[in-house]
């Protein structure tokens, strides 16, 4: 029978060993230069109870808790086992568990090395990486690859299976891939998360090919000055990302992921580097008045990312944060953020006289020859700066039905 209860414990007044039965005893110690007791629990076993081992202390064990490790212990002395050496071999193996941990993100990359040799297109390593940077990273980069769910994955590929369908295809055989070399390193058990038949495959629609080339579903211009309107006084940060993704035709990434210092208000010039581009090209972006003044309503005196976030990973607002918050408002759930870049290009070929490249090189779109690619970017910049200050005027319903260079 045991003989101690919480309440003869808390009495205990007086330093000593007191069983509780079958190998459990509460240790009682003065406390050096201190009045007060310390009280632990002990697990002791062998010939005279020369074996043993600490439980922790009453204050963090409580005595039902103790009795059932004491109870785990005698388990496995009944077993032919020393219940010490057990628990340092358990405490090894967490350790040596924590050790060889490895974020998605580093086996991303390790994977990536590993296969560039046996990829004969050397653009798709950078390809493959670049895919998982912009849709995988900012939601699993930094997480442990045992530690990557289904839902993670279902997550990443929703937010573009439909508007993105190849892109998303993509991402999934290239997450599965990851997690694969992963598991095969030992840093993941059990089934592939990212697999498609009999996972992915019932969690995602089956899109038909003849739907499968979809345009991203975007605004009509004319109800853009109003829908501007409605938003631009809004103190939300989404609301503010919206309206500066929508002023400069630029992508929900490359919007989201500014840092600070890539904006000179004096010169009017976003300069976003090559590695945030999707033809990872340096491109430089000319500001509105109407963007400049956005801008200034941000607190940019510090250092970081414009849309920063406390809440996300990768340190700024997710890329569905915008999204979100235009599928909040009245006539715009089926629209995307990308389609504004749509509704720019309409707008430019249909109400204005702007030449067809100068509105090409504002979206960062690449006419396929690098030379002219290379020229035009240096030559055209005032143009579309003066195309770029019309939009704005547009958006804020200045003149709206006259628009020329």
């Amino acid at each position: 029978m045991t003989k101690l209860s919480t309440l003869k414990i808390n009495a205990i007044k007086q330093a000593g060993m007191y069983a509780d039965g079958q190998g459990l005893y509460l240790k009682v110690q003065s406390q050096k230069n201190s009045d007060s007791l310390s009280k632990s629990w002990m697990f002791r076993w062998g010939a005279g109870g020369k074996k043993y081992m600490g439980l922790g202390s009453f204050s963090d064990v409580p005595l039902v808790k103790a009795r059932e490790l004491a109870a785990e212990h005698r388990k496995l002395l009944n077993q032919g086992l020393d219940p010490k050496i057990e628990k340092e071999k358990r405490i090894a193996q967490k350790k040596l568990s924590e050790e060889s941990a490895i974020t998605f993100k580093e086996a991303a990359e390790k994977y990536i090395e590993m296969k560039k040799a046996s990829w004969t297109n050397p653009k798709h390593a950078q390809q493959f990486y670049n895919t998982l940077n912009e849709y995988a990273f900012p939601s699993i980069g930094s997480v442990i690859c045992s530690e990557v769910t289904k839902d993670h994955v279902f997550n990443i590929l929703n937010a573009i299976w439909l508007d993105k369908h190849e892109t998303a295809t993509r991402l999934r055989g290239r997450i599965e891939n990851v997690l694969d070399w992963a598991k095969s390193k030992g840093f993941v058990q059990g089934e592939n998360v990212a697999v498609w038949k009999g996972n992915m495959k019932h969690q995602l629609p089956l899109i038909s090919k003849k739907v499968r080339v979809k345009h991203h579903e975007s605004m009509d211009y004319e109800l853009l000055p109003k829908f501007i309107a409605e938003i631009k006084d809004q103190p939300f940060l989404s609301a503010k990302a919206l309206i500066l993704c929508i002023l400069t035709a630029t992508r929900t990434i490359e919007t989201i992921g500014a840092y600070k210092n890539e904006f000179d208000l004096k010169k009017g010039q976003w300069d976003i580097p090559p590695e945030r581009m999707k033809l990872k090209i340096a491109h430089r972006v000319p500001l509105s008045r109407q963007a400049i003044e956005l801008l200034e309503s941000l607190k940019r005196d510090e250092e970081g990312f414009l849309f920063s976030s406390n809440t996300s990973q990768n340190g700024y607002i997710s890329n569905m944060t915008m999204l979100n918050y235009l599928h909040g408002k009245k006539g715009c759930e089926n629209l995307t953020v990308h389609g504004f870049r749509s509704t720019f290009k309409v707008w430019a070929t249909e109400k204005t006289n702007h030449p067809h490249e100068v509105s090409e090189h504002a979206l960062a779109h690449s006419t396929g020859n690098k030379v002219v690619d290379a020229y035009q970017r240096g030559t055209i910049y005032e143009k579309r700066a003066q195309l770029m200050q019309d939009w704005a005027d547009y958006c804020y319903g200045f003149n709206p039905e006259v628009h020329t260079p």
